[in-house]
This record gives C-alpha cells, structure tokens and sequence, in this order.
C-alpha cells in the first residue's frame, strides 16, 4: 500500500505554512481542510484496512470552530498566527472535550479542562482537531511495556510498516503527524519522547527547553524534565508551532548559528550511523564548518541516577496532579496501583506497572539521596558533557534511532539503538530537535541537534539547514502504509 486515501492527500501532506497561504488566498478553507482531515482520520485510524490507532478523541465541535473561523476570515478578523488550521494534542494533555487520560482507564470519565498551552493555541485560532493515543502514563509505568500502547487506545501502528513501533511515548502524535492526520501536532518529552517518535516515524520534532512551555494540564512525570513541544513535517511548521506555544515570536532575521559534530555520540546502528556521516558530510559541502568534538557517554550510574531521580519526582508530581483534578476518581499514584490492581484484565493485559510501584518505594523527593543523585547526574550531563563538549558553539549534531523495530506487547520493547545525547540532553532540560535524513531498510532514521537553553531560534536555524541539505538529496518524507508480512 503506498497513498491509502488519494482524495485527501493533498490537504493531508500540505504544510502548515503552506495551508496559511492557501487559506489567505482564498483557494481553501479551514472547513474544508478540517473535513478533510476528519475523512482521512476515519479511513486510517479505524478498523478498516490501515487501522494506525493514532486517535485518543476527536473534539465534537472541530466542524464548527472551523467554520467560526472561516466566518472571521471573510470579515477580516484573524485571531492570530495559527488562524484556521488544525492541531493534534497528546493525550496527557487537558482540553475540554477530549479524553486527557494519557492512556489510562484509572483517569476515564475524568472531567478535562484546558491546560494552559491550550488555551494559548485556541487563542492563536487553532482549531483544536483531537487528541492523540500515546504509551500509557508517557511510559514511566512498566518496565516490559511496549512504546505506543495504552489500555484506552490500543497500539498506535508505524504509517511506514504499520508492524513497526511509532516509538514513544509521543506515539499517536508521530505517527499522526507523519500520516498527515494535522499538519501541527503537540506532544511531550521528558527523554526521548518527541525525539523517538519523531525519529522513527520520519517528522520534525522540537522539545524546547524545560519551563518555557507551560507544564499546567499536563500529566506530569517530572517537572525538572518535561517539556510539550511540536510534531511537524517541516522545520517552519514547528517553528511556528514553538511561537505560538512558548509565546515567543520568530526573529526578524535568520539568526547565526555554529555547529559542532559529536564524534562519540552513534547510535550503533552500522547502517544509521553511515547515513549520518553521508548527511555530515553533504552539510559540509555547503561550507558550514562542522568540527568534530568529543562529548561524554552516560555511564550505568548516570541511567540509574536519572532513574531514580525520575520516580521520586514522579510519584510527588503525578499525586498532587491527581489531587487537583476535577471529577471523582484516583487521587493519588497509590490510588492508581490499587484501581490497576483492581481492573487487571485491562490494565495488566500485556505489562504491570513496575516503575509505580518502584516511584513509591522511594519515598518521593524528600529525602537527601534525591538530591544527591539528581544533583550529580544534573551536574554532569551540563558541566562535564554539553558545556564542555560545545564550549563556544551553538549546537551540536548526532544521529538519533536506528529504524523502528517490530512492536511485541508479550515481551515489549528490545534494547533500542540511539545517541547518548538524547539522554544528556533530557537530564540537563535543554532543547533538542530531530530532522530526518533518510530512509534505512526502507525506514526513515533522524538526525538531533542540541542547543543552549533558551536558544531555539538558533536550533530551528541548525534544523533549517540540515533539513535543506536533507533535501537536496532527493529525499522526500512520505509514508508507504506497509501492510503487516504474513507467514
């Protein structure tokens, strides 16, 4: 299968950018673009023949709020730079009318309000599409779970082999990107999960730095890692996906950027890892000085340190999240064990919750081995990884994954491919975006660049010129919707 609904791909893959030029002229309409979308969600996420399961809930009113806007457009009143066009969000992520369970039934029936980054997108004029399946709880519950299902949405399919992991734990929001369900789309990050997603399903992918996008309405794991950030299929598109949810408007100019390569920093994957160096040394050839730098690897003891960390930070932030939700139901991390416990046939199908119980043995972040371990691991990945490796440069450049491996749900995700940096820069809250750059084993790969906190624009620019590049390889990313091999 390649184009699975030819009728709605032209809408379906035109850029955000793209659809705001067409809206003004007139040769569209964000009803129709909305309508669109809708029919093709229908045909892809279904259970016809392509069934991705990237859908959460679609809101009831996107019809509507379309038309609302076109009605604004005719009299000359756009509410801001998103105006008319369609957004996906992560399904941790409170909106009224849309589930916000992060894949959990302990949360269903849970009234939502909505988050703060919402807000901001409806008053930018989005139009506010649905949300998007993920690994349940951002997938920081088992320790054999699978990247991309969720007790409530089922398994989110790879639109490139719908066998293939959508990785995670933005999952539904790759994979919907990708398969042109929006042409913006929300997810969240607290290691690797808007950089996997992204990766593997061939998008952009933008987590910007901890604490300037807001956090509120969010299902939390960590607040000293997580981060909502954009899913596009093109560098501008998140761009102006960021602006509107930092509040941050882009520059008037282009600005400069210098560069570095990671020469320690692979993903072991021979083929990835050769692409990579093919892309190198392509940017290269365009004069972009590119040096080689070494940076360090995270040991055993630095995974362990930001393990731990991660669960006492956890199990604080997700109770007092549950405690402040509206609506009856669990109202504490224990709470969820017991209602796990309680609904097993469901909840434990496939995985238990491990890292639930493992967040509440810690006792929470009172205590001085939290400090001490966060602290040191904190301290490492800043000081004695990214400030030293990049010293007066801007950003660095890495490959990401390998391509998507095969979904198990019985014994779970194998040992992935992928840069230590991903971590490094998790742990130390700076931004990171991925890029594709190309096809391995008939899959796409990404390459991430890691910038200084707070410097996005200056990331965007990095991503600009390698997407270009990437380009001018003849390169394309577009789905083929590969059935499933039997036999």
């Amino acid at each position: 299968m390649t184009e699975p609904h030819p009728s709605t791909a032209a809408l379906a893959y035109a850029t955000a950018t793209e659809l705001l030029d067409q809206l003004a002229a007139g040769t569209t309409t964000s009803e129709a673009v909305v309508t669109a979308l809708l029919e093709r969600i229908a045909v892809l996420d279904g259970p016809g023949a392509v069934g991705l399961s990237a859908i959460a809930g679609l809101s009831a009113d996107a019809l509507a709020v379309a038309r609302e806007r076109d009605d604004e457009r005719a009299r000359g009143e756009l509410r801001g730079p998103l105006h008319g066009l369609p957004v996906l969000i992560k399904d941790n992520i409170e909106a009224e009318g849309l589930p916000g369970v992060a894949g959990a039934t302990a949360l269903v029936g849970r009234p939502a309000r909505d988050a703060e980054l919402v807000t901001r997108l409806r008053e930018a004029g989005a139009v506010i599409l649905g949300s998007t399946n993920l690994s349940q709880w951002a997938n920081l519950r088992s320790t054999k779970s699978a990247s991309g299902y969720s007790a409530t949405g089922g398994l989110v399919g790879n639109p490139w082999a719908l066998e293939r992991s959508a990785g995670g734990s933005s999952s539904g929001s790759g994979a919907a990107a990708a398969a042109g369900y929006a042409p913006l789309v929300v997810g969240t990050e607290t290691d690797g999960s808007i950089t996997c997603p992204a990766s593997l399903n061939g998008v952009v992918g933008l987590k910007p730095t901890v604490g300037s996008v807001s956090r509120q309405g969010v299902v939390p794991i960590s607040s000293r890692q997580d981060s909502p950030g954009p899913l596009t299929r093109s560098v501008a598109d998140a761009a102006l996906l960021f602006a509107t949810l930092a509040g941050l408007p882009a520059p008037a100019e282009r600005p400069s950027v210098s560069m570095v390569v990671s020469s320690t920093w692979r993903t072991g994957h021979p083929a990835t890892d050769a692409l990579f160096e093919e892309v190198i040394a392509d940017l290269r050839a365009t004069d972009v000085t590119l040096p080689d730098r070494t940076f360090g690897v995270p040991s055993i003891q630095e995974g362990n340190d930001e393990l731990h960390a991660l669960l006492c930070e956890f199990a604080d932030e997700l109770s007092a999240y549950l405690a402040d939700r509206p609506g009856d139901g669990v109202r504490s991390m224990q709470d969820v064990v017991d209602f796990e416990n309680a609904h097993a046939d469901v909840e434990h199908r496939y995985s238990s919750h491990q890292h639930f119980l493992a967040a509440l043995a810690t006792g929470g972040t009172a205590n001085a081995e939290y400090v001490e371990r966060r602290d040191r691991v904190t301290n490492w990945s800043v000081r004695d990884c990214l400030e030293k490796g990049l010293g007066g440069d801007d950003v660095v450049l890495a490959p990401a994954y390998a391509p998507a491996w095969k979904s198990d749900l019985v014994l779970g995700d194998p040992g992935a491919w992928y840069s230590p940096g991903i971590s490094v820069a998790a742990v130390a809250g700076w931004p990171i975006a991925t890029v594709p750059m190309g096809l391995v084993e008939g899959l796409p790969v990404g390459l991430t660049l890691i910038g200084k906190p707070h410097a996005e624009w200056q990331l965007l620019e990095a991503a600009r010129q390698v997407e270009a590049v990437v380009a001018a390889r003849g390169w394309t990313p577009r789905p083929t919707f590969r059935q499933p091999q039997r036999g």
